[in-house]
């Protein structure tokens, strides 16, 4: 049993041969088996990690590692970087609801994709992201980590402008992709630096180090340099701005990328390095929580004022990581992970039941144009409201269970600093329920269309028709036509499995006594002693959780008051500047299209006039300089002869005139 730890080289490798299989017959294949493939090859990478998660539970606490090394990778002198992987709790963790959720997006993306003339491709990429995000946490060193780090980069560059044709999509994809290079450089220093300091960066080597190894100032270097690449990977600002814009791709991608995998590898990036945090200077990890907090409070405002459904589960994205980091900066690892988790499961929930939504009413994103859509799209509705109550901090959903371990941590931490989560939980709270009652309750905003012959009156939540003023209001708009309904089962079937597990993974780590917190003593073997221990007390704890759920109590009723019952005439947009992001994208747009522009230009021709010209002008001397030493080859022998002569006359000059008669 202790020996199925060793399969997980199968994790990654079903997913590769899923997309080298694809890239081989898939457009031949095409619609639907390409997509039943590569699900398949999902699927059977999920059955691999529970596995793996088996073979590891067979083990003694503290023999829970598995490394595997496949061959020498980059052997350059001192450098030597192996091929291998690791499987310990924390990455176990990691395969488990990567693979687990990504074989429900795929089934999901059988149905949205439906008659997309690209449909095999998109699968290609869907498998290539998966195996590169394994690849990821799967790695035994910072290389092969950076490895799947870039490729789920290239791959999201991919898969967000993959309707590149229109060109906000395909600015999407190149926003994501140079926002997350700024963020790379960091990882790349981080990297050098654990070399030059361990000699090595296999996690092994450098965790195992003599206490001494590594310099309190470098090792703070290095954990702030690691918060520079989490920061852009796991859109923190000041490096989120490439998340929002990247709803633009399919709503699959937003679930798989945007929510339970790739946004996440900078959390995952900083719990791994725990023990290099631990040495680090006190305030390093207070910068990482008060990023997180600015990041989860600044979102969390704009989320309030956005329209287009997918924009507002994509600024809580961005809030809810910010949550994580607040965790990490704590000390509280097993928090971050544990709302990582529930995050996972939700928020690909919400995404995918803002698809099914956007399916049903013929692609339109606006939720002004939605209300009443709960008795239309009853299992679209039904799992959305788990997955709404879930993120909103309700008991008992698993949202509030790992939500009240953040902010448990950040009260430990610093009282300020938990005061400004609780007001972004209530956020939170807030900006759901108003997505939710302006999506699926109130009056409909929209009109039903009878084959083109009339429009129906709009009609409250129930389907009754609404009072003759709320109609002659809405008879002043030009109300836009739609066909609400229920999606395939393809599509659902992945929505009750999240919503299943969004009702149910707080179970993973409750607070009531060591015998429940199930997930804290299954990663403490790859925490190395570093998790802090809250020390508030049992009362302490019970009023600071009453406090939360009051806080999203309050949220969901301010939300149902101003919300509920608000009808299309009445829509109005409250604050232009936080439906804007507090002008905050387009201000660095506008830097980088004026004097950045300006700025970079200025390298350029520096580079060209001056370092180009540098090496222009070396081998140009040469060339002149060995065109006249060409010269005195002629090839005639007494030429030469000629030549040693005087060279000897020379020589004889020299020495007679350096001796003394």
């Amino acid at each position: 049993m202790e020996q199925l730890a060793d399969l997980m080289w199968l994790v990654p490798l079903l997913p590769l041969l899923g997309f080298l299989f694809l890239v081989t017959v898939g457009r031949r294949l095409g619609e639907p088996a390409a997509g039943w493939i590569a699900t398949l090859a999902m699927a059977g990478s999920f059955g691999a990690a529970v596995l793996v998660f088996v073979g590891l539970m067979a083990r003694d606490e503290a023999d829970r590692f598995a490394q595997l090394t496949l061959f020498d990778w980059v052997p350059a002198g001192d450098l030597n970087v192996s091929m291998g992987f690791l499987a310990d709790p924390l990455s176990a963790t990691m395969i488990l609801f990567i693979t687990g959720i990504a074989t429900l997006i795929h089934l999901y993306s059988i149905g949205y994709m439906h008659g997309d003339p690209n449909f095999s491709k998109f699968f290609v990429y869907l498998n290539l992201f998966a195996f590169s995000m394994l690849m990821l946490v799967l790695g035994d060193n910072l290389l092969l980590t950076f490895l799947g780090w870039e490729g789920v980069g290239a791959c999201s560059y991919f898969l967000i402008s993959f309707w590149f044709s229109d060109e906000a999509n395909a600015s999407a994809g190149k926003k994501a992709f140079i926002t997350n290079r700024v963020g790379d450089f960091g990882f790349l220093l981080a990297t050098f630096l654990c070399f030059l300091v361990f000699g090595s960066i296999t996690y092994g080597e450098m965790f195992s180090a003599p206490a001494g190894s590594m310099a309190t100032v470098t090792a703070s270097a290095v954990v702030l340099l690691l918060l520079v690449g989490a920061a852009g990977k796991s859109a923190q600002f000041p490096l989120y701005l490439w998340l929002p814009d990247a709803m633009a791709g399919p709503t699959p991608v937003s679930a798989l990328i945007h929510a339970a995998t790739m946004v996440t590898s900078g959390v995952y990036l900083l719990t791994r390095m725990n023990p290099i945090i631990d040495l680090a200077h006190d305030w390093v990890p207070d910068v990482i929580a008060w990023v997180g907090l600015f990041t989860a409070l600044f979102a969390a405002t704009i989320a309030v004022a956005q329209n287009d459904i997918k924009k507002v589960l994509a600024y809580s994205t961005v809030s809810q990581l910010g949550f994580m980091f607040v965790a990490v900066g704590s000390g509280l690892y097993v928090a971050a992970i544990f709302h990582m988790i529930t995050h996972a499961f939700f928020k690909a929930l919400l995404f995918l039941g803002s698809g099914s939504v956007i399916h049903g009413m013929d692609d339109d994103q606006d939720m002004r144009n939605y209300g009443g859509l709960a008795r239309l799209m009853p299992i679209t509705a039904g799992t959305f409201i788990i997955g709404w109550l879930a993120i909103s901090g309700i008991p008992p959903f698993s949202g509030f269970w790992s939500k009240d371990e953040v902010l448990l941590g950040a009260f430990n931490n610093n009282r300020v600093l938990w005061l400004l989560l609780l007001l972004a939980a209530l956020l939170t709270a807030f900006y759901m329920s108003r997505l939710v009652y302006l999506t699926f309750f109130g009056p409909r905003r929209w009109a039903a269309d009878d084959h083109g012959d009339h429009a129906a009156a709009p009609t409250d939540a129930d389907g009754a028709d609404a009072d003759s003023s709320s109609t002659d209001e809405a008879a002043e708009l030009v109300l836009p036509h739609r066909h609400p309904h229920e999606s395939p089962w393809t599509m659902w079937l992945p929505l009750v499995v999240l919503a299943s597990l969004a009702a149910v993974a707080g179970l993973l780590n409750l607070p009531f006594s060591s015998d429940t917190k199930f997930l804290e003593h299954w990663l403490e073997p790859s925490l190395f002693g570093n998790e802090v221990h809250v020390t508030v007390s049992s009362g302490g704890k019970w009023i600071l959780a009453i406090i939360a759920i009051v806080g999203a109590f309050l949220g969901v009723i301010m939300a149902r008051v101003r919300y509920g019952d608000r009808r299309a005439a009445e829509y109005v947009d409250e604050s232009p500047l936080l439906a804007r992001g507090w002008g905050y994208d387009s201000a660095v747009s506008a830097f980088m299209g004026g004097p950045g522009r300006s700025l970079f230009n200025s390298f350029s021709r520096f580079d060209g006039s001056v370092v180009d010209g540098i090496v222009n002008v070396v081998p140009r001397l040469v060339h002149r300089f060995g065109g006249v030493l060409r010269r005195a080859q002629t090839g005639l022998v007494r030429s030469y002869a000629v030549g040693i002569l005087a060279g000897a006359v020379a020589l004889l000059a020299y020495f007679a005139s350096r001796t003394t008669f």
